[in-house]
């Protein structure tokens, strides 16, 4: 692993664990020797991070040199609490892991009294079960979008008619119920909102239709809006 990559990974490691963090979790958290463990973490406070801590007691990040101090308000801190909070429960495991790395960078770099509010917002969600109880991997439908890369999924209809399709995929849309994929849909040479759940196989299909998202996105905006004029 490149040093830079390895420092970032060991300031993540500080940020998301329970401090006091000992040495040698740090060490295995990042998978590197103690000798070298101790060495990054004297490259860190070198460039500006301030870490509490020594040899044989453990570690705690103060202030985190790669990102600036935040000033948000008691509400701004509630809304950030609880739309990750939500992104949590949504049932992606992905996006879950995403949302906690998120909120210990925040965390990182308010002063401690509004650090405290973050973790301890009044704002709450509670969801028993999962949001969208997707059992498909979102996380290759999200790298095609972010990659534009087409894709080959297997989808059934409302009928359960089922059909083999290659799509170039362009956003996930969380609806109220249900999540949704919009793509432009190569069989039917227009856009689709296929349901995920109807989805029973995805894979890539080899093929980029870089750089035609942006543009096909627009477009589909733009049919939006003309179906809506027309409606009223």
């Amino acid at each position: 692993m490149a040093r830079p990559d390895r420092l970032f990974r060991l300031l993540q490691a500080m940020r998301v664990m329970p401090a006091p963090i000992t040495a040698t979790r740090l060490a295995e958290e990042t998978a590197v020797s103690l000798r070298t463990l101790y060495r990054d973490i004297d490259s860190l406070r070198a460039a500006g991070a301030r870490i509490d801590g020594e040899r044989g007691y453990g570690y705690r990040l103060v202030e985190d040199y790669a990102l600036p101090p935040q000033t948000f308000d008691r509400t701004e801190i509630e809304a950030i609490a609880l739309g990750l909070a939500e992104v949590q429960h949504m049932g992606d495991p992905a996006l879950a892991r995403a949302a906690t790395a998120v909120l210990a960078k925040v965390a990182a770099t308010l002063p401690d009294d509004r650090e405290q509010h973050l973790f301890h917002a009044i704002s709450q969600v509670y969801r028993p079960d999962a949001r969208y109880p997707v059992a498909l991997d979102i996380d290759t439908i999200r790298r095609a979008c972010w990659e534009e890369r087409s894709l080959k999924i297997n989808y059934a209809d409302k009928s359960g008619a089922l059909t083999r399709r290659t799509i170039h995929p362009l956003a996930i849309v969380y609806s109220d119920r249900t999540l949704t994929l919009l793509a432009w849909c190569c069989l039917r040479e227009a856009f689709r909102m296929f349901r995920l759940e109807r989805i029973s196989e995805v894979e890539p299909a080899g093929t980029s239709f870089r750089p035609r998202r942006a543009a096909l996105l627009r477009s589909y905006l733009a049919q939006l809006e003309e179906e809506k004029s027309q409606a009223g």
